[in-house]
């Protein structure tokens, strides 16, 4: 995880915003239609069964704004209609929203099954960087 920090740090790509994982989840590589599928909350568990606890940062957060937008290739405000939808159908609950980076990695890091997004910047080795494809 160190490496790839400073790989990324040197490369200039800081300030990417990564899709992040607990570190017992054992998929390490996700489609961007898998990924999409997760946080729009069609998704729920991981490919070996477990469930998926998704944590997002606020919509108006520029994190939470880059990562959908380049990462899930969606705009903000269509992935909060997708967990309207779920919400209010009945079908399923909205994902869990945190105040800050440094929340998001720590909910990330002790909450077997999750799924979050880090600027490269707030990654330490408590968290799975986990590659899309």
């Amino acid at each position: 995880m160190a490496l790839l920090l400073l790989a990324q740090i040197a490369s200039g790509d800081s300030g990417r915003v990564e899709l992040i994982a607990h570190p017992e989840v054992g998929a390490q590589l996700l489609t961007r239609d898998t990924t999409r599928a997760i946080f729009a909350m069609r998704q729920r568990t991981w490919p070996d069964g477990q469930a998926v606890r998704v944590f997002v940062l606020a919509n108006e957060h520029e994190d939470h704004v880059r990562f959908v937008k380049e990462r899930l290739a969606v705009y903000p405000h269509q992935l909060q209609l997708a967990w309207d939808r779920v919400v209010f159908s009945g079908t399923g609950q909205a994902p869990t929203r945190v105040t800050s980076p440094t929340e998001m990695r720590e909910r990330v890091a002790t909450t077997p099954g999750s799924l979050g997004y880090l600027a490269t910047e707030h990654l330490d080795e408590r968290v799975q960087v986990i590659t899309m494809e």
